[in-house]
C-alpha cells in the first residue's frame, strides 16, 4: 500500500490499523475493529471524515440497529461498541463526552434442562433392545442426587 503524500492524509482504515499495531493489539482484534469501522461507515453512508460527527448519536443509531434489526448477541454489540470507542478516542482523538444510550442486545439466558424421573422412564420405555438395556443399566448405576446414603466403606 503506498504511503500517503504530504497533501493527502492517511486513509481512515489504514490509520486504524496503524494505531492498533502501535498499541500491540492482536491481528484478530485489528481485523474485527476494521470490519466494524467499515460496517459503521456503510451504515451511515459516510463519504468523508466530517461525516463521522456528531459521534454519540451516530454510534447510538448504529448499535441500536445492530440490536433491533441485526439481532446480534450482547457480546457482538459490545465488540462493535469497543471498536467504535477505539476509533473515536484513539484514532480520531475525539473524546466521547456523552453516554452512549443505545438499545442493548438481550443477553441469552441458559436454562438447564432437567428431566423428572417419570420423563426419564418414559424416554427409556421408547427405546428397545440394546439401547434400552444400556440406558437402564446406566440409570441404575448413577448416583441419586439428594440421597443421604453413606459413601461406600470398602477398603
Amino acid at each position: 500500500m503506498p504511503a500517503p503524500t504530504r497533501n493527502q492524509p492517511p486513509k481512515l482504515l489504514q490509520e486504524i490499523r496503524t494505531v492498533l499495531r502501535l498499541h500491540h493489539y492482536s491481528i484478530h482484534t485489528e481485523r474485527a475493529y476494521v470490519e466494524w469501522a467499515v460496517r459503521f461507515i456503510r451504515f451511515h453512508r459516510m463519504r468523508s471524515r466530517a461525516d463521522l460527527f456528531p459521534a454519540g448519536s451516530k454510534i447510538e443509531a448504529f448499535l441500536t440497529d445492530l440490536a433491533v434489526n441485526g439481532n446480534v448477541a450482547a457480546a457482538t454489540q459490545n465488540q462493535a461498541m469497543n471498536a467504535l470507542v477505539f476509533l473515536y478516542k484513539r484514532v480520531l482523538n475525539h473524546p466521547l463526552e456523552d453516554r452512549i444510550n443505545a438499545i442493548r442486545a438481550d443477553k441469552k439466558v441458559n436454562v438447564p434442562v432437567v428431566m423428572t424421573r417419570e420423563e426419564v422412564a418414559a424416554v427409556i420405555a421408547l427405546l428397545d433392545g440394546t439401547s434400552q438395556l444400556v440406558q437402564t443399566a446406566l440409570r441404575e448405576r448413577a448416583p441419586h442426587h439428594g440421597s443421604r446414603s453413606a459413601p461406600d466403606q470398602r477398603h
